[in-house]
């Protein structure tokens, strides 16, 4: 079977919507209409089947919800004709024992009260482990979504996709599956019994089934289009606060306080206003509704006493009973009708996320270590929507064990090529050969086992010392090895001086730490990795003079016999590169190591000699501090 049940369960009404019976019960069943209209982009009713196809894995579950549900509605017709006979023994026109009638009540009660648990747990049991996969779903292929997306995508509204849009789908997923089975249901089987009673009386009730039909579509397209702006100003409150909060520093030594208290307000605001439109929009609905629904049951009501005919009291009794026992069921219906389209709009935006293609990964080539020989042969690269040209026409090599430093102002294109060695970007023109293999031959995590990062931006985690430097593949690392690498990285002073040594928590993004502490942190776990090909980007910007000199000598002990990008603004870590390539607008522009290119004169000594310039200036002036604080 490679259909879960419930998706039979619409084919069920969809095959037979045609039908007298099925068509006009329908009407009353308010949400099928609902899921059934056609929005600019996706039809509901696809992405809502969609949606329960996930249920798939839990179809027990589901078959016993729905059983449950049946039972739950059965009672409800049940009653009706019960009361039917009670007026029939009333009258004397029924020998029904008298004791028959209680003890078929209490028989009712309890058959109603165990389908209503069987329908609620179970749907529960399913609706939250489909909530469960989706959510891990979407954090499993976001893991996998090329740079380019997190670029183009602001992370708060990524955020909100996994925290917000999925409690959405749990509403549309929980309580608004298990009220439209459950009412829909006790509508189908009270119309059913209306039908059977009196035809002809029944046609009066639901003459009002064109204009509910009308109502209900109108307002499920206002409701999914307000919940869609709902969502995406939950998003940008999301994306204001983790600024703020990650940025805490820059806005109180900056005074931005005010600033993001007013993008704060603003953001709350407008998911306010959309909110109370989704309210006012329900607000209205439900109450128009009850008042077709009352329409429809005076003139039923009309029709019967100018009617009267040769019905029997007892069978008017209980079929007013039943038509009386609609309207609950029906507002039921109408109210759940938000709630799935919040659902709806919620499963879009999920679904938008899960299509997104990921990373591409056509490689096949692996090799258990390279040497490190990279070429690059007339690279060209230009980010999405940008206007002119990353990288143009890079050509150079980088020998087995070499260090080529890339320098140059910023926006020259020296991280951009830093990142297309791990295809963290793709290049669109030329080629990148790894060992004399094309790079996109090479399988991804292949390619990157080969490669250790030392970024400017030091991403550390909400956990030990320890396993933030024997991270991901390298978790299985002994002690032994993580204390050779913390000494290696000269990082072995600060952390012994930790509460728990290796195993002590150092916080979110490693906010208990130094910025130098956390930056010799990530040299530790690239000198771990011990991959032949090594890219430090800005590796020692976060440190004091001090600390610089005992990490650039780590880097120099982890440079041996290993192929290094060094990307660099502070030329003195430099002077020992085997080759020295300056960048401008992402060019070439100079070539040689440091003697040579300082003997040219070029942009290189200039950019050297502005440096020197400064030092000598930061070191008399530091001189000088230190006289006058021995004056005073």
């Amino acid at each position: 079977m490679d259909t879960c049940p419930i998706k039979y369960s619409w084919y069920f009404l969809r095959k037979t919507r045609h039908s007298y019976v099925v068509q006009q019960a329908s009407s009353a069943t308010l949400t099928i209409f609902t899921i059934m209209t056609k929005p600019n982009k996706a039809s509901s009713l696809n992405i809502y089947l969609r949606l329960l196809s996930y249920v798939k894995p839990y179809w027990a579950f589901f078959v016993l919800s729905i059983v449950g549900y049946i039972l739950f509605a059965l009672s409800q017709p049940a009653v009706a004709k019960l009361l039917e006979y009670f007026v029939n023994v009333l009258d004397g026109a029924s020998n029904i024992a008298i004791y028959w009638i209680p003890i078929a009540m209490l028989v009712l009660a309890l058959i109603r009260g165990i389908g209503s648990f069987l329908g609620n747990y179970y749907l529960s049991k399913v609706a939250m482990s489909v909530v469960h996969d989706l959510r891990c779903l979407m954090f499993n292929h976001m893991t996998g979504l090329p740079s380019s997306y997190y670029d183009n995508n602001k992370s708060g509204h990524l955020i909100a996709r996994i925290t917000y849009n999925v409690s959405l789908v749990t509403g549309a997923a929980t309580d608004a599956i298990k009220v439209m089975i459950r009412e829909g249901l006790t509508v189908l089987f009270t119309m059913g019994y209306l039908l059977y009673t009196d035809w002809k009386l029944t046609l009066v009730f639901i003459i009002s089934t064109p204009l509910i039909v009308i109502v209900v579509t109108s307002a499920s397209r206002r409701f999914r289009n307000i919940s869609k702006r709902v969502q995406f100003s939950m998003g940008d409150l999301t994306h204001v606060t983790s600024e703020t909060i990650n940025g805490y520093r820059i806005v109180r030594g900056f005074g931005g306080e005010g600033y993001e208290k007013k993008r704060f307000l603003d953001s709350s605001l407008q998911n306010t206003r959309q909110n109370l439109k989704m309210t006012k929009m329900s607000a209205i609905h439900t109450p128009t509704l009850q008042f077709l629904v009352s329409c429809a049951l005076a003139a039923l009501l009309y029709v019967v006493l100018w009617m009267k005919g040769s019905a029997t009291t007892a069978s008017m009794v209980g079929f007013i009973t039943a038509a009386f026992l609609l309207p609950k069921p029906i507002r039921q219906l109408s109210e759940v009708n938000s709630n799935i389209q919040k659902g709806i709009a919620a499963a879009e935006d999920i679904f938008n996320m899960v299509d997104e293609p990921q990373e591409k990964d056509t490689g096949t080539f692996t090799k258990e270590r390279v040497m490190g020989k990279i070429e690059f042969c007339n690279i060209g690269f230009q980010y999405p929507g940008a206007e002119r040209n990353a990288l143009t026409n890079i050509n150079f090599m980088v020998m087995p064990g070499q260090t080529v430093a890339l320098v140059g102002k910023s926006g020259s294109g020296k991280s951009t090529l830093a990142n297309l060695v791990p295809r963290f970007y793709n290049h669109s023109v030329g080629d990148i050969n790894i060992d004399d293999i094309p790079l996109n031959n090479y399988a991804l995590k292949n390619l990157r086992s080969h490669i250790a990062l030392v970024s400017q931006d030091v991403t550390l985690f909400n956990d030990t010392v320890a396993r933030n430097i024997a991270y991901g593949d390298l978790s299985g690392i002994s002690e032994e090895q993580i204390h050779n690498a913390v000494k290696a990285a000269h990082a072995t002073e600060f952390i012994e001086n930790l509460s728990d040594g290796i195993h002590t928590l150092i916080g979110e993004n490693g906010v208990l730490l130094s910025g130098g502490q956390r930056q010799r942190l990530a040299i530790a776990r690239a000198i771990l990795k011990d991959a032949p090909i090594l890219i430090l980007d800005e590796a020692t910007s976060a440190l004091d003079t001090e600390s610089e000199r005992h990490i650039q000598a780590a880097l120099d002990e982890a440079m041996k016999n290993r192929t290094t990008l060094v990307i660099a603004h502070r030329l003195s870590t430099i002077e020992n590169a085997d080759k020295i390539i300056v960048m401008e607008q992402g060019r070439i522009i100079e070539t040689g190591n440091h003697t040579e290119l300082l003997a040219k004169g070029g942009h290189y000594a200039k950019l050297h000699k502005m440096q020197f310039q400064k030092n000598v200036t930061h070191t008399l002036e530091s001189t000088a501090g230190h006289h006058n604080m021995e004056l005073i």
